[in-house]
């Protein structure tokens, strides 16, 4: 039988709200400014999709990762000695099942922290079945909202609201925030996140940071509009979403899909392109959009990074950037850091 634990910070009532209060800015934001986040990509098909993105030959960014982990994972589990692993936007856990395994000695804690339930849940129960003597306290929650509560986990009282009473245990914290999800954030954003990680986490503690790197702009628009038409499918799911949520009637296949490489502020730009002047309706929102021929809403940026760049805003968020590795090619960058 397997036992774990599941904090759960965000509702179905909470998500729906929050859904409902990011389609009414971004799309009610004047034309040439509108926006959805990228968060609303990962319903179920969305993730499915997404699955299948990482598996493209296009799509380099998972396998480097994947590769520099199954590479390092020893000395980073040798160096650091946690007795805590915290996974943010963890899905399913595939990648950090590699630190894991190089942590069977020191590891006691797995906390895997994401928006889904369902998907925590099924990864905490294969978890537990995997490793047996791993305490698995997983957090469904939005770790731009609730980092917070990572440390009230392992502290007197325990969790808010648990009654539960618990001492930190010995050893370091061992925070992974793998994928290039970071790239997700324009610079602001990126910096009050990476102090709110510092804030949660104590002198000593680890932060484990997947960074894609600058290259050449063709093989990185290559990566988000892949050939076979995945990305593209991927993007107007969004749409779907907003359709299914909130009694939209937006026409997917009116939408094209684009892809395209900012030089200066060195991201790719996901967006939707109206194919043809159009109308969309929000019902639940008693919303009405109109959007010209050719109008564009931006729905991902994804930030592409250099180690200078990297070690910098690490530091002004409190971190010591100790080591430093790449894939052979230089597509992708793993940091380990200390936080002060």
């Amino acid at each position: 039988m397997t036992s774990y634990q599941l904090d759960v910070l965000l509702t179905e009532s909470d998500l729906r709200r929050a859904l409902q209060e990011d389609v009414r800015a971004g799309f009610g934001a004047p034309p040439g400014r509108r926006t959805l986040p990228p968060k609303w990509f990962y319903d179920e098909r969305g993730s499915k999709l997404f699955d299948e993105i990482t598996r493209l030959p296009e799509y380099y960014p998972t396998r480097c990762e994947r590769a520099i982990l199954g590479a390092r994972a020893g000395r980073i589990m040798e160096l650091v000695a946690p007795s805590t692993l915290i996974e943010l936007g963890s899905g399913t856990s595939e990648k950090t099942r590699l630190l894991l395994d190089a942590g069977r000695e020191t590891v006691r804690t797995f906390t895997p922290f994401d928006v889904s339930e369902s998907t925590l849940r099924s990864a905490a129960e294969d978890l537990s079945r995997r490793y047996p003597r791993l305490a698995v306290h997983a957090v469904a929650g939005d770790f731009e909202r609730h980092l917070g509560h990572l440390a009230l986990l392992h502290s007197p009282g325990g969790p808010a609201g648990s009654g539960q009473s618990a001492a930190r245990p010995p050893g370091p914290w061992l925070l992974a925030f793998l994928g290039s999800t970071i790239g997700n954030f324009e610079p602001q954003r990126r910096r009050a996140f990476l102090g709110a990680v510092a804030a949660a986490l104590s002198p000593g503690d680890w932060l484990l940071l997947g960074t894609d790197l600058v290259k050449d702009p063709a093989r990185l628009v290559a990566a988000y509009d892949d050939g076979a038409g995945v990305t593209a499918e991927f993007n107007r799911n969004v749409l779907a979403v907003v359709n299914r949520e909130l009694g939209g009637d937006a026409d997917l296949d009116r939408w094209a899909h684009v892809a395209r490489w900012d030089a200066d502020q060195e991201w790719i730009e996901m967006r939707l392109r109206a194919q043809g002047r159009q109308t969309v309706n929000l019902f639940d929102l008693a919303m009405t959009v109109r959007f010209e021929d050719g109008e564009e809403v931006r729905t991902e940026i994804s930030a592409k990074f250099r180690r200078p760049g990297v070690s910098a805003e690490l530091a002004a968020a409190g971190f010591e950037l100790r080591e430093w590795w790449t894939d052979p090619a230089g597509d992708f960058g793993l940091s380990l850091s200390q936080r002060r």
